[in-house]
């Protein structure tokens, strides 16, 4: 199996837009862009998103961000949504990376061959001081929490609903 992560782009617009039609809201996981046309995701999401990932654009409060697509062989498979640095609302809660896989390809090892993608591109992307990615899952998710245990993540706190993971920053 060939895998790679694909920053969102115009080129894949078709496929992103598809995902974001297919791919279920739930543990947490936001689902942006069910509720807009193709001709306004191409139009004005895929321009915002490519704003965001550098820094800019009207999402005031919010910190850099890109989406990363999941694909093999031409397929995508999942989106891993790469935070550049946390504010305080992030650092005590969704982390560095919030990731979906599309259902019909969930328990085949995408999630976590997409999330060690996913936390290479991090640690490029993030302040260099900083030496641990975070991220969070829904308590009842078992299945994303062996997701970030696969990749060194290790619980440092819980609450009710959330497990907050911490994964150490690998060398890059």
């Amino acid at each position: 199996m060939t895998i790679a992560l694909r920053a969102l782009n115009p080129q894949d617009a078709e496929a992103e837009y598809r995902f974001f039609q297919t791919m279920p809201e739930e543990n947490g996981f936001e689902v942006p862009y069910q509720s807009i046309t193709f001709q306004e995701f191409v139009e004005t999401a895929i321009p915002e998103r490519l704003l965001s990932a550098q820094g800019l654009g009207p999402a005031i409060g919010r910190v850099p961000d890109t989406y990363f697509f999941l694909w093999d062989q031409g397929q995508l498979i999942g989106l891993f949504k790469v935070r550049h640095r946390l504010n305080d609302r992030l650092r005590h809660g969704a982390g560095h990376i919030g990731y979906g896989i599309l259902p019909q390809f969930r328990g085949q090892g995408y999630g976590t061959r997409g999330l060690a993608l996913a936390i290479k591109a991090c640690a490029r992307l993030m302040p260099a001081a900083e030496t641990e990615i975070y991220l969070s899952c829904a308590r009842t998710n078992l299945a994303s929490l062996q997701v970030m245990r696969n990749n060194g993540g290790r619980v440092v706190d819980r609450d009710e609903k959330e497990n907050y993971v911490r994964i150490p920053r690998p060398q890059c």
